[in-house]
């Protein structure tokens, strides 16, 4: 499957912004999809996930209750809408596709990744 993200850019602390990650090439609805994110000179961490038909979702501790993720396999896109920004949210914004795995999501087979958005949050 192919992704492409789209959504970022610059916004104060405190703001919001809404990343979209539309997904051709393979059903769409066979995937749990995952947004992770990658800050400048750190590794890329988990940020969150949805199952294939957005029944059960999951996000790191520090981004709980901030942000949410949600799908519309119709439009095969999935969304991660984040509030209440921090400038520690800055990071370049990857959207993956899982086909497999097991236990959390944030560990399933992420094998098909999306270019990346960057958000940055000023303060």
């Amino acid at each position: 499957v192919q992704l492409q993200a789209s959504g970022g850019g610059l916004v104060q602390a405190g703001g919001s912004l809404r990343l979209s990650c539309v997904a051709s090439g393979r059903p769409f609805n066979r995937y749990v999809m995952g947004w992770f994110r990658q800050a400048p000179g750190k590794e890329r961490e988990f940020v969150a996930a949805i199952t294939w038909n957005g029944g059960y979702t999951e996000f790191a501790d520090s981004v709980k209750g901030r942000f949410t993720i949600f799908r519309d396999n119709a439009k095969n896109t999935v969304y991660l809408q984040m509030n209440s920004l921090k400038p520690e949210d800055t990071a370049v914004y990857y959207c993956a596709a899982a086909r497999g795995g097991s236990g959390s999501l944030s560990r399933y087979n992420y094998n098909s990744w999306g270019q990346g958005t960057q958000v940055t949050v000023s303060s």
